[in-house]
């Protein structure tokens, strides 16, 4: 891939996969890491992808993946507790809205989501994503993202209330 190439692949996706990936680890460094990893596995890898034109859900799917290696890997070996995010955990930006308190109320109570929702519901909300997508990208059946998300949306909504 083209340098040229590979920048404005990290300029278009960078944020949306960080953002899922923050709704994902609860934490910046956690987001960061999984991020910069995806776009690693890209460059040394990204050539083999046969369709250009699912490079969107292949990143998410990737970072998907990675996620979940690290949350196997760190539950068979655990080093820390995992408490809820707190507020100056959150990122520095968040998802574009016509309301920025909106969007960071939305992020602490995502965060608050129990997990099994949490990547459809923020696949959902901050990605806008089809169920099809989301069920490639969390690698289920369509039907398990379909009752993941409504269980998330009912808590989220819950949570915000």
């Amino acid at each position: 891939m083209v340098s040229d190439e590979f920048g404005e692949l990290v300029g278009q996706y960078y944020e949306p996969l960080y953002k899922f990936a923050f709704s994902l680890t609860r934490a910046e460094a956690d987001a960061s890491d999984l991020t910069q990893q995806t776009f690693y596995l890209w460059a040394t890898k990204g050539h083999q992808l046969p369709e250009r034109s699912k490079v969107k859900i292949h990143l998410f799917t990737t970072l998907h993946r990675i996620f979940l290696e690290a949350w196997r890997r760190q539950a068979r070996f655990p080093h820390r507790g995992s408490d809820e995010a707190a507020s100056e955990d959150l990122p520095a930006f968040s998802p574009a809205s016509d309301d920025p308190m909106d969007s960071a109320r939305l992020l602490k109570a995502l965060a608050k989501v129990d997990e099994a929702y949490q990547g459809a519901v923020a696949l959902f909300y901050l990605e806008d994503y089809s169920y099809r997508e989301m069920a490639e990208i969390l690698d289920v059946p369509e039907g398990t993202v379909k009752s993941r998300l409504a269980r998330g949306i009912t808590q989220l909504r819950h949570l915000i209330g």
